[in-house]
């Protein structure tokens, strides 16, 4: 008589997979599911819906793929895997890489997240192979390195838009170091600047930002792989090789640590933050200095639109836009900071709210970097407008005063002399340039006829000549101290 089969006949299988899937055991493509041992009832549908994250988290793809190869290859080096599984894997990894490259690859809600989609196809493809990757590791560690290595590129990415930008301003800076400008303090007219040296104020905003980012980046380049769940793993793991190979510059040292915060998030999303005002400051002025009442500034159409219903307006909506942009970055560091709260150790689900403020703060950042570069190079200014609304506001009142303490009159007293002048011309309705001698010596005797090439805006500009000066030199000289910062970027 035959010998009994040791493993279900065909219909029986079937059977039992049948009931394994209205338990809940079994992924919709027939796969166990990571964890489904251990309830008796399948997901409710609405909670499938829930918890799901791949809608989002599936651009984690090409992380998620390079940190499970380096694992891989640690694993089949301390002989925790086979070679032969090895190979098996990165074969099944080439052929998913391929297929998410090309749109083909067939993202599942059921199997809730970028991590357990690709593992699935995977041991489709390889089978137990396949199942044997996540030997060592967990999805805690694993979402935790696979954000870290994505949100790294994102820094390097982003800080090669900013040099983009800063190169167009350093640009324009060198082409408009001699238009002279009202500087403004309290929105007040204050003293005669040129328009390259308020570009280069910019210009220097954002060589901060470029620096907080690559300081963020270092922090962000630590490996937490190899915590696995919280308490690390009992298996003989190298997470010194798997941090060399994925380009990491340390480890995180504490397995509690490393799959739980989410500091290194909330620290881009501050210096994240930190670009959007500069942006934001620069789009106010952009938007004022268009305006009619200023018309310091024309923007290039492309960057505009037009009214449904005024045919005359030219709308600046870019930089409005950029200005409206910054609240929502600004919204996303305040969730994140929200989010971590009041979370305990180690991991909490909550966590899985970091992915989606995260990358709309990347793919916002960087989108309002590239329309800013493009814009920078399209700004014209004025110089006529510039020029006669500098002459209004008595703008070269301080350089009477450092004149008049050249002569040997102390600050103080010549601030105050400066002053009743000031005060004299405003009632003649005119400019302290235009004063006679005569009645600018009725307020000190030490004013001399030299004094009007002080009371020039030309001469207010070009006599501030130190480093860091609006002084059409020193703008070059900066322009040229810039380019060279730009070039070992």
């Amino acid at each position: 008589m035959a010998s009994r089969q040791s493993k279900p006949r065909p219909a029986r299988a079937a059977r039992v997979s049948k009931r394994k899937a209205r338990a809940g055991t079994l992924s919709s493509a027939g796969l166990p599911k990571a964890w489904s041992g251990r309830f008796a009832e399948p997901v409710d549908e609405l909670v499938k819906r829930f918890t799901a994250s791949v809608s989002f988290d599936k651009r984690l793809s090409g992380a998620d793929i390079r940190g499970s190869l380096a694992h891989a290859r640690m694993l089949a080096a301390r002989k925790i895997i086979s070679a032969g599984d090895l190979a098996a894997i990165e074969r099944g990894m080439a052929a998913i890489s391929r297929e998410i490259a090309a749109g083909r690859f067939a993202w599942s809600l059921e199997a809730e997240d970028v991590h357990l989609n690709i593992e699935q196809r995977l041991t489709a493809l390889v089978g137990d192979a396949g199942k044997r990757l996540h030997t060592g590791r967990s999805r805690n560690d694993q979402v935790a390195t696979d954000v870290r290595l994505y949100l790294r590129d994102e820094i390097d990415s982003i800080r090669a838009t900013l040099v983009t930008l800063q190169g167009q301003l350093l640009d324009s800076a060198s082409k408009y170091a001699d238009v002279v400008m009202p500087g403004f303090t309290h929105m007040q007219v204050a003293q005669p600047v040129t328009f390259g040296h308020h570009l280069l104020a910019y210009f220097e905003m954002f060589e901060r930002d470029r620096e907080r980012l690559a300081d963020c980046r270092r922090r962000v380049n630590r490996l937490p792989l190899g915590a696995a769940a919280l308490a690390g793993t009992t298996f003989p793991i190298d997470r010194e090789s798997v941090a060399k190979e994925l380009g990491f510059e340390s480890i995180c040292e504490n397995s509690l640590d490393a799959v739980s915060d989410r500091d290194f998030a909330i620290e881009f999303a501050a210096a994240a933050s930190l670009i959007l005002v500069h942006l934001s400051r620069f789009s106010e002025e952009l938007i004022v200095w268009m305006s009619p009442r200023y018309r310091f500034i024309t923007l290039p159409d492309r960057f505009c639109t037009g009214s449904s219903i005024m045919p005359q307006k030219k709308n600046p909506d870019v930089p409005e836009l950029v200005r409206g942009k910054a609240g929502r970055v600004f919204g996303h560091l305040v969730g994140l900071l929200t989010l971590m709260k009041g979370q305990p150790l180690a991991y909490n689900k909550d966590n899985q709210e970091d992915k989606e403020p995260l990358f709309d703060t990347i793919d916002t950042v960087r989108d309002c970097l590239t329309v800013f570069a493009d814009l920078v190079a399209g700004i014209r200014p004025v110089p006529d407008r510039m020029r006669a609304a500098a002459l209004e506001g008595f703008a070269t009142a301080t350089d009477l005063a450092d004149y008049l303490v050249g002569k040997g009159v102390a600050f103080r007293d010549a601030h105050e002399i400066v002053a009743r002048a000031v005060r004299a011309a405003e009632q003649k309705g005119c400019d302290l340039a235009d004063l006679p001698l005569a009645a600018l010596r009725d307020f000190s005797p030490r004013i001399g006829v030299d004094v009007f090439d002080w009371l020039t805006l030309e001469g207010s500009v070009a006599r501030r000549k130190h480093r860091g000066g609006t002084a059409p030199a020193q703008v070059r000289l900066a322009v040229a101290r810039g380019k060279r910062r730009l070039a070992r970027a």
